[in-house]
């Protein structure tokens, strides 16, 4: 295995750094192509000719590199020979541990021209320590097999004790693959059935399932999501993105995409945007950005802080939301928030997608803002039917439409018998079409559990039609069952979020565990209450809460801050706080008997 110690110089990026550069602009300055092409090497092959490309910025907005598609795909494809010199054979899988910089998109693309399988990894910041970072890093290097890893230098210290015990051809930071040896030969064709990267899904953990996405079915999803979800224009439009390119909103989002459409992308790093949201907007009115998306908790913190006094957004045409359950109060208060500042809540577009179609299944159509359908909660619990209602005497539960499904792709909505359901009756929610996976890398159990033999991807989720757009209610594994009610915990989550003044987004985490041959709900709460007396009244608050607009008695144990678990991607995963729970994680002092 090649192993290389990391350099006192490692800070530096590769050799490629401009070390004054001036953005990379918005215009191509060529004819605008929405991703028809065969391969992602086509389509940078075609990138290459115009003048856009990716803008890498600090946390704090200042550029650090330009990268114009022209030198991306010349450093690319040196890259690629690098890579193979190591005696790397097309279709092995490199890990990249994946910074938003220059340096990933100069091995992410070096791999599709050198034929290999690049699989991106997540940053250490949803994870509760180095322990259990390193330990799921390592679990993806095993379940892709990879034969190659490349870690940033922001933990390049930790690379001996990732790649301990795996017989890797490489292991080392960017830089130092940089400086190996590129010898000419041909590259390898890149057909378009071959795989172009795994993706882990962002709940992929202790036993991570790498999505297979071939050249085809990423450049059908790119072209699809170019062409007809966003509608990128003939000039004018420019991408700024903050999300993590480990996940695939950001990766096929606003990093694939726009580079197939000859976009110009603008981007920020994943791990700096918590302290510094503002950056996010200021960037999108400095740079005249047209596009951009965010997860609800991204909307909520630019809400909640300062910041963002003298900006305009004006120009801010696909403010789009997705990657989670998206929460219409959230993007309200950032609506009013910034309409001051040229915003306008118009621009909002919700979509819906997931790793195992690339990304994108459905959009709202451009242009019409945030479309909701708010129901009675208690018939959707009882009899699975979404009725429409505004009687503020009833228990309420708004939804936002996520739009028709892309053309080209079918959707349905599957009741137990697997047959087709009417509108505005809930079941579980299949797709299919050509931007789906073609399985999950080497499991052959869990890719026919998900894909059935005409192809379509039972997609986990629960939702119903209305008026042809898909509204999504909640994980199907996720539904607590009690007395024939079926409970969204979302729904008891925002509830006390919303409600309890001294709560916020992701501060709480509903399950259902089993008690005495019993379903028991639990809601785990993120305390800063530092008093008995506080803490005991956040207690009876929530339970009393619970029960009076939801009709459930809740167990509520109290956690110290920060400490439910998230995925890479930010969300919160309610499966590793129930097992956190059960386990003894948190101090049995925090838990109580049901509040009053």
């Amino acid at each position: 295995m090649t192993v290389i110690s990391r350099v006192d110089n490692a800070s530096l990026n590769l050799a490629f750094q401009n070390t004054s550069p001036a953005p990379v602009p918005s215009a191509s300055g060529q004819k605008r192509r929405h991703g028809d092409f065969d391969t992602f090497t086509a389509a940078l092959d075609y990138a290459a000719e115009g003048s856009a490309g990716f803008n890498i910025y600090s946390g704090r907005g200042v550029l650090l590199e330009a990268l114009p598609y022209a030198a991306l795909r010349e450093q690319a494809r040196e890259m690629a020979l690098r890579l193979l010199a190591l005696g790397l054979k097309p279709g092995d899988r490199v890990g990249l541990i994946a910074e938003s910089d220059g340096d990933f998109a100069r091995i992410f693309f070096g791999c599709q021209y050198a034929g290999l399988v690049a699989t991106p990894m997540p940053l250490p910041v949803a994870f509760g320590g180095r322990e259990a970072y390193v330990a799921t890093i390592r679990g993806m290097i095993e379940s892709s097999d990879a034969s190659a890893l490349v870690v940033p230098d922001v933990i390049g210290g930790w690379t001996d004790e990732i790649v301990a015990g795996f017989d890797l051809k490489f292991g080392g930071n960017p830089a130092q693959l940089a400086s190996l040896p590129a010898p000419m030969r041909p590259l390898p064709a890149v057909k378009p059935e071959a795989l172009s990267y795994l993706q882990f899904s962002s709940g992929s953990t202790r036993f991570p399932k790498g999505v297979c996405v071939t050249q085809k079915s990423g450049m059908a999803n790119a072209r699809s999501i170019a062409r007809d979800g966003l509608q990128v224009r003939e000039d004018g439009d420019r991408c700024v993105s903050w999300l993590p390119l480990y996940h695939d909103m950001g990766l096929v989002g606003f990093f694939l995409t726009p580079m197939t459409c000859q976009l110009t992308v603008d981007l920020l790093p994943t791990r700096e945007f918590a302290r510094r949201p503002h950056v996010w907007l200021e960037l999108i009115s400095r740079n005249r950005g047209t596009i951009s998306y965010s997860p609800s908790f991204g909307y909520e913190l630019c809400a909640r802080r300062s910041g963002s006094g003298d900006i305009d957004l004006s120009c801010w045409r696909i403010a789009g939301i997705g990657g989670d359950m998206i929460r219409p109060h959230i993007l309200e208060d950032f609506g009013e928030r910034f309409a001051s500042v040229g915003f306008d809540q118009r621009a909002f577009v919700a979509s819906y997608g997931m790793a195992e179609a690339t990304l994108a299944i459905s959009f709202a159509p451009l242009g019409s803002g945030i479309q909701t359908d708010t129901v009675d909660l208690r018939r959707l619990e009882s009899e699975g039917v979404a009725i429409s209602a505004n009687d503020p005497s009833l228990s309420l539960r708004t939804f936002m439409l996520c739009g028709r499904v892309l053309p080209g792709h079918e959707m349905e909505v599957r009741g137990p018998d697997g047959s087709a359901l009417p509108e505005r009756t809930v079941g579980a929610i299949y797709v299919r079409g050509p931007s789906l996976m073609s399985g999950y890398f080497r499991l052959p159990v869990e890719t026919a559990e998900a894909l059935s033999a005409d192809g379509w991807l039972n997609t986990g989720d629960l939702g119903y039609m209305k008026d042809g757009q898909i509204v999504v209610t909640g994980r199907a594994k996720d539904l607590i069952i009690i007395n024939g009610r079926n409970i969204w915990p979302q729904d008891l989550e925002w509830c006390a979020e919303t409600e309890i003044e001294t709560l916020r987004s992701r501060d709480v985490a509903v399950f259902s565990i089993e008690e005495d041959d019993r379903e028991k709900v639990v809601a785990l709460v993120q305390c800063r209450a530092t008093t008995a007396d506080a803490r005991e009244e956040l207690r009876d608050r929530v339970a009393s809460l619970f029960r009076r607009l939801h009709g459930v008695d809740v167990n509520v144990v109290l956690v110290p801050p920060h400490s439910l678990p998230q995925t890479s991607s930010g969300k919160l995963t309610r499966a590793k706080a129930k097992t956190m729970l059960l386990s003894g994680a948190f101090d049995p002092r925090d838990e109580t008997a049901d509040a009053a």
